[in-house]
């Protein structure tokens, strides 16, 4: 049992109440039904001791219970535990010695709620997995019970202590009081998305669609243990992330507000390094400054007596050269080893066409034509670069169009429908060779679509750094609401709810998934309340502005399919690799320098490994997957309940055998693990530099007929940096980036078991499978160590380049721009 640091004294009289026996009750059920009642046979006692026995492990104690069992007991199958107290407390696991063949593990790692707020009881299984065919029939009435207690009846604000999973759209980001924060609801007919976890919140007063708002510091709703343990909170995520968004930027807010401007030169943005954001110490500020909480390696805090300092860490693109995200191969280079490697496309011909409706959006055809683009390739001819899949292209034309002339009428920004052309050399470089900026359309314009090339004098020399901002601005949008926010983090939370709801904590399924799905719910919740939120970071922070989620909705309804995320599949659908039935994945890079993918198919490639050998061992008959009758209502309330805006599409896998469900599994585990880590943890790396991925830009690209263009012409880098975030956007973003970058103390990394969770299973055979699958990603580590010392691999190594190591499955704390944790928890 965990101890909480804050409540030592309320234990003493615990201490008590357990001495005489009225704390805890304990009943130990039997796998074998008794004749008489009809059920699994039970013995029953109460938690007694004065004091508890002191673990090796810090803030936790043991209690110790003894049970008088018959000699026809049977073997222990469950544990019904009731909390008389008047509070929670955090149960570990169970022990139970005296059964020949050593000690009974009752894996448990729950919060048992007291019975003041829920009169049931909480069942603890024993670390034995059951098929439902399996289940021993003393068990198989507390198998269905303790699911149908976890579903609820979808009805009731959820309270604090529930454990009740339950699904609802997305209409708590907008607070429909307030006129500038009506949001419009997220999943739907009119606006697919995947669903989130309920809480029954009222709805609003104003819109009886919406639900009413809860605002920090006040916690949104999420199942009690998908909330963050005690060290999360208090050494990083949960504690760190509410007094960053709480305390942090309010304070930066207040030290720049009243002179909220652009950079005017590069050495400000370099004083955020080198002499950091001052903030006043007035007495609000000066309490905020002092709860928040730094970790390791965050941000540098230097005090006096009268005003507070903050420094930004050097972020690892600029740390070892300086001017590199000034230069065309390093724009390049981080389309395939950045913190958004996953939209690069191979360009496989002319016409480039847009999908949308020309009667709204003007002619399909880009101005990026087969001519424009011979003229960029040095002599070689378009065919020649086709045939040779050397041309490659990043189209954020369709995506953004539609939303292009209201996220214009918003104060202070300015995009385009982007697309960028890239030529690979034949020295194996990828370089950016032309970008088409697009209008839509509009009653007093024709809309306009631009194309731009580097060119060789200052001004066209400007201009295209202008036209890259422009891209990236597009790019980080897409990174961070589709790539990012949609595919990993809102994506993965229909998996849990259905996981929990459908499949039996006894379930070999869920014991595999479970690692995977550790604080997702608690930080999307999180989310929904500080960063997605309307008003939040994100709308505050990136071009989209207001209609950021909307934005994901239209991702989500176009592009979005669960075979696609696995990646070999999502590798063949951009074109980025080609069938190979000869390599380990199947698949062969068209590019053998994309390190994202490289290292990405060796991760992919263990999981699928230890999946499939792990699916191999449970289910050893036939037909054992379709007759599965939990696995089967799982996989269909996923389709039918979590993405229910997809239910009826052709893609969705069929789960009829061990290879479908193996591909199904070894996809979820991905998208937790490796493609989260790849697309998250470089964020700061990348982004904490703002002219290398400038959030928004919020100004067009000047034209020579307009008046901005004389002053670009006199000054263009104060063009181009008036162009970028604020000062005050920019320190925010920084911000969160450098929080969202950060593994805690207690991260979980991939093919590793918490030392407390050492007794997850009792089959011998899956632990023997889990052992070979962490030593293979120890070998994988050192494979891309190497890897990154391999100078004939550019675009991971060479002067003032960094590794690429963001798919390095260990990490120490803090921001390292490596690591893998088991489950999307930041």
């Amino acid at each position: 049992m965990k101890e909480k640091l804050t409540e030592k004294i309320e234990d003493q009289f615990e201490y008590f109440v357990n001495g005489i026996g009225q704390g805890i009750q304990i009943q130990l059920l039997s796998q074998e039904i008794d004749p008489v009642t009809k059920s699994g046979k039970s013995v029953q006692s109460n938690v007694r001791g004065w004091l508890p026995k002191p673990s090796n492990q810090p803030n936790i104690v043991e209690y110790d219970c003894s049970l008088i069992v018959p000699n026809d007991f049977g073997n222990p199958g469950a544990v019904i535990v009731t909390n008389l107290h008047g509070k929670e407390f955090y149960l570990f696991e169970i022990v139970l010695h005296g059964f020949r063949g050593g000690p009974i593990f009752f894996h448990a790692n729950t919060w048992i709620h007291s019975r003041k707020h829920n009169p049931e009881s909480r069942i603890i299984f024993k670390n034995q997995a059951y098929l439902p065919s399996e289940t021993p029939e003393g068990l198989k009435d507390l198998r269905r019970q303790d699911l149908l207690g976890i579903r609820g009846d979808g009805k009731g604000e959820r309270k604090p202590h529930d454990r009740i999973y339950d699904y609802d759209v997305y209409n708590d980001l907008g607070n429909p009081e307030k006129e500038d924060l009506v949001r419009p609801v997220i999943g739907g007919e009119e606006r697919p998305y995947p669903r989130r976890c309920r809480t029954g919140r009222p709805p609003a007063k104003s819109d009886p669609l919406s639900e009413s708002r809860i605002e920090k510091p006040h916690p949104v709703y999420v199942p009690r243990d998908e909330t963050f343990e005690e060290i999360k909170q208090n050494t990083f995520s949960a504690g760190k992330l509410k007094a960053l968004l709480h305390n942090l930027i309010p304070s930066i807010a207040a030290a720049l507000s009243s002179s909220d401007i652009s950079f005017s030169c590069f050495s400000e943005i370099d004083k955020l390094y080198n002499d950091g954001v001052l903030l006043r110490d007035e007495d609000q500020q000066n309490e905020n400054v002092n709860k928040f909480p730094f970790g390791v390696n965050i941000m540098k805090q230097v005090m006096t007596v009268q005003e507070r300092l903050f420094k930004y860490e050097i972020p690892d693109v600029i740390k070892r050269d300086r001017f590199s995200w000034l230069r065309d191969n390093e724009f390049a280079r981080q389309s395939l080893a950045g913190v958004n490697p996953v939209n690069i496309e191979l360009l496989k011909g002319f016409p480039i066409l847009s999908k949308l409706d020309p009667e709204v959006y003007g002619p399909p055809e880009s101005a990026l034509t087969k001519e424009l683009i011979e003229q960029e390739l040095h002599g070689m001819s378009v065919e020649q670069a086709l045939e040779e899949n050397r041309l490659f292209i990043l189209d954020f034309h369709d995506m953004f169009m539609p939303f292009i002339e209201r996220m214009n009428s918003l104060p202070g920004r300015k995009a385009y429908a982007s697309r960028t052309v890239f030529f690979y050399t034949k020295s194996n470089v990828l370089r950016p060779i032309a970008i088409e900026l697009s209008l839509p359309p509009s009653p007093s314009s024709p809309g306009s679509k631009c194309f731009y090339t580097h060119g060789h004098d200052a001004t066209t020399h400007w201009i295209w750094k202008l036209a890259k901002a422009h891209v990236c601005s597009n790019d980080n949008g897409v990174h961070q609401l589709v790539n990012h926010w949609l595919r990993t983090h809102a994506s993965m939370e229909p998996y849990i709810i259905a996981t929990h709801r459908q499949l039996s904590s006894m379930h070999p399924i869920y014991k595999l998934l479970h690692p995977h799905m550790r604080y997702t719910l608690e930080i999307n919740a999180l989310a929904r309340q500080s960063l997605i939120n309307g008003g939040g970071i994100i709308e505050a922070s990136f071009s989209p502005g207001k209609y950021a989620l909307e934005l994901s909705s239209a991702a989500y309804k176009s592009s979005w399919q669960f075979d696609m995320e696995a990646l070999p599949a999502d590798l063949l659908r951009r074109g980025m690799a080609v069938e190979d039935p000869s390599s380990p994945c199947g698949v062969k890079l068209v590019i053998e320098d994309y390190p994202y993918a490289a290292d990405g198919l060796l991760i992919w490639s263990a999981i699928k490994e230890w999946v499939e050998s792990y699916v191999e061992h449970i289910y050893s008959e036939p037909n054992s997957i379709t007759t599965d009758v939990e696995l089967q209502a799982w996989w269909d309330e996923i389709k039918n309940k979590g993405h229910p805006d997809k239910r009826d599409e052709p893609w969705w896998p069929q789960l009829n055998t061990k290879e479908d469900l193996s591909g199904i599994v070894t996809t979820m585990i991905w998208v937790a693990s490796g493609q989260h880590a790849a697309i998250n943890f470089g964020q700061y790396p990348f982004g904490g530099y703002v002219p290398n991925r400038p959030t928004l830009v919020r100004k067009l690209i000047p034209q020579e007929n307009e008046p901005e263009y004389e002053k670009f012409m006199l000054n263009p880098q104060r063009t181009f940096l008036s162009s970028l975030p604020t000062q005050l956007q920019a320190t925010k973003v920084m911000a969160v980036q450098d929080t969202l970058s950060t593994h805690s103390a207690d991260e979980e990394y991939l093919g590793q078991v918490n030392p407390l969770h050492s007794h997850w299973t009792n089959d011998h055979k899956i632990l023997e499978l889990f052992d070979k699958f962490s030593n293979r990603l120890l070998e994988i580590e050192g494979i891309i160590h190497k890897r990154n010392k391999d100078f004939r691999l550019k675009n991971r190594s060479g002067a003032g380049v960094p590794p690429y190591e963001l798919l390095l499955p260990t990490s120490e704390p803090g921001v390292t721009g490596r690591g893998i944790p088991n489950s999307i928890s930041i």
